[in-house]
């Protein structure tokens, strides 16, 4: 049995082609019938099919009959492509032997394309790359192959051509996969050793995990124990998935498949545990994963109907489903109780508040997103800071770190100009350039992790045409001169606004801040001013003018000094009101500090 099965992944840059590919797999091994298949058929959220993105990684037992007439079974995962997710990547790539590596021919290697090969690399797999779309008019196969030698370092008569779409050459491909992928290796007689490496909650069977057998077997009434807390459960139901699940009794050294045990605790099924049996326990745990680190912090409130109960619930159920996010409660002074939440990067953070959103029906307000700080204090003590509201008073600090990222850019020769301002703007520092085709160039820079969350994605896109892609991994720390920046709102503070921005540029976001949130409050009865602020000194104001009632209207003449009456009780009026009034700041004033270069 184990030398018939196969455990790969499907790896490439967004929008290469892994999903569609995944559907030809299901169909010609007959997976699921022709009734049940609809494109990107792995892709079950709902955003993962408005986006075009994959974002939890899926996986599929496929049933392939060889050419020389033996069946195998291919257990399939397909991955996610964005930078943000490569968390889930890295964890789908530690449960196979071998990748599929998906290259669009039309686009060429990309940054993703890269730092996912190196994964696979990592993880010591057999890598097979597949060039994609050939059937487009605008396909350069042998730019492509020439690309896949030179930056990737796979030999071009290693890759196979095929055209996921119309399902060209993807047999030659499931072949490769028997051919080349080895079988897993495993003692069979062994005690359980299993392997966690995906997990979601049910409401009404408590947590499904997905499981790689390394060693030994799992069978339906095992008692099982989680090596890491010392948890113990009773192996339910046990079974796999085509994508349908299906039943069965057991799952071999090799096999992937899910497990349910009445898990009602989230925190016990944490990623990378190793499973194993209570009475026979293996020697040693597997080594698991390194900790997801967050990279990107911003606050989660509560509005509306929803209560701070039913976002932690939601938070807690949403956690077990992506590792990579923490949260932890915090309170503001203007916004009320609420979490402190870190993601990976921007998109994660998107597709969280989202998830919560659609899935939870909450009602939330996500405070702008900031990174996470090292101040070293004039007490000598080390604080790291997520969050700009926690920065002591300048008086107190000695200095500041910022976390710093290396960034691997890949663009066509014609945008380099553009970028390399955009990268200048940004504070980046070039630590080389080369070219890696005729008109094709790989800049690798250090960027603060401040200047990316702004908006730099979008920048990147827009002036490279959507061509310049990107990937980035953290790089360390290194001081800065940086400032907090305040937002008053009538005089006071609201701490869910404040950024923490470089020194010469605190101006021109402090005066660019104003001027949009003057634009984005609706006005009141009241005057309402908008202050920017470093520390007691003003640097930026807008006023909002208030509503006017037309108080002259009934006054037909008369001397002058009634008019003036009456404009002074009105001015009293709004002074009273201004005392009692709360300004209602709306969702689109958080979101307005997103779009300040």
């Amino acid at each position: 049995m184990q030398e018939r099965i196969r455990n790969f992944s499907i790896i490439a840059h967004v929008d290469h082609g892994k999903s569609t590919l995944a559907d030809r797999f299901i169909e010609l091994t007959g997976a699921l019938s022709p009734r049940e298949l609809k494109e990107q058929v792995l892709d079950t959220m709902e955003l993962e099919r408005e986006r075009g993105i994959t974002i939890k990684a899926q996986t599929a037992r496929l049933r392939y009959k060889s050419h020389s007439g033996d069946e195998y079974i291919l257990n399939l995962i397909d991955t996610p492509g964005h930078v943000d997710f490569s968390y889930e990547v890295s964890r789908s790539l530690a449960a196979c032997e071998g990748a599929i590596l998906v290259i669009d021919a039309s686009q060429g290697v990309e940054a993703q394309t890269l730092a996912n090969a190196y994964l696979a690399v990592q993880n010591d797999l057999v890598i097979i790359p597949v060039i994609n779309k050939i059937d487009l008019p605008q396909a350069d196969v042998e730019m492509t192959l020439e690309q896949l030698e030179h930056i990737v370092g796979l030999k071009r008569d290693e890759a196979l051509l095929v055209s996921a779409k119309k399902g060209t050459g993807v047999e030659k491909v499931l072949e490769s996969i028997v051919e080349r992928i080895p079988p897993p290796k495993g003692n069979s007689q062994g005690p359980l050793k299993a392997l966690l490496f995906d997990s979601w909650f049910d409401p009404y069977r408590g947590v499904v995990v997905l499981v790689r057998i390394i060693d030994g077997q799992l069978k339906t009434g095992d008692k099982i124990l989680l090596m890491s807390n010392g948890a113990e459960y009773e192996a339910e139901e046990i079974g796999y998935l085509t994508p349908k699940p299906i039943k069965i009794d057991r799952l071999e050294t090799g096999e992937v498949g899910y497990l349910i045990a009445n898990i009602k605790n989230l925190a016990h099924a944490r990623i990378g545990e190793t499973i194993t049996h209570k009475n026979q326990p293996t020697e040693r745990p597997l080594p698991g994963f390194k900790e997801a680190k967050p990279m990107v912090f911003c606050g989660l409130y509560p509005s509306g109907e929803s209560s701070v109960d039913d976002l932690r619930d939601a938070l807690e159920k949403l956690r077990l489903n992506d590792a990579s996010f923490h949260f932890e409660p915090e309170h503001s002074p203007a916004l009320g109780f609420g979490f402190r939440a870190g993601f990976l990067g921007l998109l994660h953070r998107e597709i969280i508040q989202e998830r919560l959103e659609r899935e939870f029906n909450l009602s939330l307000i996500t405070t702008a997103p900031s990174v996470s700080y090292r101040v070293k204090t004039t007490k000598g003590e080390i604080l790291e800071v997520h969050n700009p509201s926690e920065l002591p008073e300048p008086q107190f600090i000695e200095y500041l770190e910022e976390p710093i990222i290396q960034a691997l850019i890949l663009t066509p020769e014609r945008y380099l100009g553009n970028l390399l301002q955009l990268l200048d703007e940004r504070r980046g520092e070039q630590k080389r350039m080369e070219y890696i085709s005729t008109n094709r160039i790989l800049l690798d820079y250090l960027i603060p992790l401040n200047e990316v969350v702004f908006d730099f994605y979008n920048q990147l896109k827009s002036l490279s045409q959507g061509y310049a892609s990107m990937d980035y991994e953290l790089a360390g720390y290194r001081p800065a001169p940086l400032v907090r920046l305040d937002i008053l709102v009538n005089y006071e503070e609201v701490d869910a606004l404040s950024v923490i921005v470089h020194k010469d540029k605190a101006y021109y976001v402090g005066r660019a801040l104003v001027e949009k949130l003057r634009r984005t409050i609706p006005r009141q009865q009241f005057e309402v001013i908008i202050q920017a602020a470093i520390g007691k000194r003003v640097i930026a104001r807008e006023t909002i003018k208030p509503f006017r009632k037309d108080v002259l209207a009934k006054l037909y003449g008369g001397d002058y000094t009634r008019k003036m009456k009456l404009l002074e009780k009105q001015k009293e009026g709004k002074k009273r009101m201004k005392r009692v009034g709360r300004v209602d700041i709306p969702q689109e004033a958080f979101l307005a500090i997103l779009e300040v270069k």
